[in-house]
């Protein structure tokens, strides 16, 4: 396989990944690009190499600034902006993990705490109570590995794996 193809099948696998990590597909082929760039590119590089409007590229980079994954880098004398991504994958799940914390499980333990002062006896009412409440401690379980994760070193999650 020339290099070539290796880049595009590796971008391509990458927006698929990204759908799976909450992100679109358009903005984890970005990232993708990034991640293998060896220098940083400008809008215009992103959208010549991965045949994508200007609108898109611009999107999808406000949002992976937003993610904290990818940052702004100037060059003196140029007028553009350029964009790089970390290259340290520890660090990139750690801030992945960090922002679905903070987007997702946050907002269900806020919803599965404000619905167990439901009212009520009958035994509709304790079944949801029940299960809400399993839901609900689930997710502060997530909650707590995902904290220690973002926080932790890579020793760390090496050592839990080892003793699972």
């Amino acid at each position: 396989m020339d290099y070539a193809e290796a880049k595009h099948k590796y971008i391509q696998a990458w927006g698929t990944l990204g759908s799976s990590w909450g992100i679109n597909k358009a903005m984890a082929q970005i990232h993708a690009l990034l991640l293998i760039s060896t220098e940083a590119l400008s809008t215009e590089d992103i959208m010549e190499e991965l045949k994508m409007s200007r609108g898109n590229v611009n999107m999808n980079l406000r949002a992976l600034i937003d993610w904290g994954i990818v940052q702004k880098e100037y060059k003196i004398g140029e007028r553009k902006e350029f964009f790089v991504a970390g290259k340290d994958i520890w660090e990139l799940a750690r801030q992945v993990s960090k922002e679905r914390r903070r987007r997702e499980i946050e907002p269900i333990i806020k919803v599965l705490d404000q619905v167990q002062s439901v009212s009520g006896e009958d035994d509709q009412i304790k079944e949801f109570r029940k299960v809400t409440g399993e839901l609900k401690d689930f997710s502060l379980k997530v909650d707590g590995v995902l904290d220690k994760f973002t926080k932790s070193d890579q020793n760390w999650f090496y050592k839990l794996l080892l003793k699972l």
